[in-house]
């Protein structure tokens, strides 16, 4: 494996926040070992039939169990995974949700591509059947079409997807300046923040099927608030860095004419 870029050896893992998905969380690990690469569950405060089962899975000596004392949501326990996979030596985490729904056989590609290009956070779009909610594709195109319009870009193809392998240093680094929030809304904010910062991104597909006695823990009224604070947090911060971002697009426009020119 190529080294990272501060010089250390390409280390990966597996991160997935998990809270009450004890009747999906093992079956996910199973399905995860084809990766053949250490689990690091975070469990976000969850309930004691989750709990015992989660303590059931770390007895095997590849899985590492990080255990908040309360729920506090996707968001955090995500960053708290993050900081936890790098104090245990990793140099990248791929994150995967814990109930199932991405198919493992797509995840190989994401630790190929980090190999080769260590300092890229890699994002996964899903390529949904015919299980998906309508109204989860037509609310995720609408936060698409915000994130566009929040980068003046195309590049973050989805931000919503659960799959995405983080580069552990930068990451951690700008999350320690950038909390961008405990809940839904985190998966959204950190990857156009990372834009922002002018890191580089790539986009693998993810094939993603919704379980039909799957578990969500989404609240319609207060997610929503959440989603809604976020988008409004991001254009003002695109507001502020407008001029930046405006000479990044014709610098991005200029490069593609002089490709083709050539």
């Amino acid at each position: 494996m190529n080294p990272d870029r501060d010089g250390t050896a390409f280390s990966p893992c597996v991160l997935v926040p998990v809270y009450n998905h004890e009747h999906a969380i093992a079956a996910t690990c199973e399905g995860l070992a084809c990766l053949n690469l250490p689990i690091v569950l975070v469990d976000d405060g969850s309930d004691t039939a989750c709990a015992r089962e989660l303590d059931r899975l770390v007895q095997s000596p590849d899985v590492h169990l990080l255990r908040l004392d309360r729920n506090r949501g996707k968001g955090n326990a995500v960053r708290c995974g993050l900081s936890h996979a790098r104090s245990l030596g990793f140099t990248h985490a791929l994150q995967v949700d814990a109930d199932g729904q991405h198919d493992p056989q797509s995840l190989p590609p994401f630790i190929e591509m980090a190999g080769r290009a260590p300092e890229r956070l890699v994002i996964g779009y899903p390529r949904f059947d015919h299980s998906v909610p309508l109204h989860r594709f037509i609310s995720r195109y609408i936060t698409h079409v915000w994130v566009w319009f929040n980068t003046l870009s195309t590049v973050l193809r989805d931000t919503m997807c659960g799959v995405r392998l983080y580069p552990l240093v930068p990451v951690n680094a700008m999350l320690a300046r950038h909390g961008c929030g405990d809940r839904m809304e985190f998966d959204t904010e950190v990857l156009v923040r990372w834009f922002w910062a002018g890191h580089p991104v790539d986009n693998l597909p993810v094939r993603v099927t919704y379980p039909s006695d799957g578990v969500s823990h989404f609240r319609l009224f207060r997610d929503n608030v959440l989603m809604a604070r976020m988008h409004l947090r991001l254009t003002l911060g695109m507001l502020i860095r407008l001029p930046r971002l405006l000479y990044r697009r014709w610098q991005a426009l200029h490069d593609t004419h002089d490709r083709g020119a050539s």
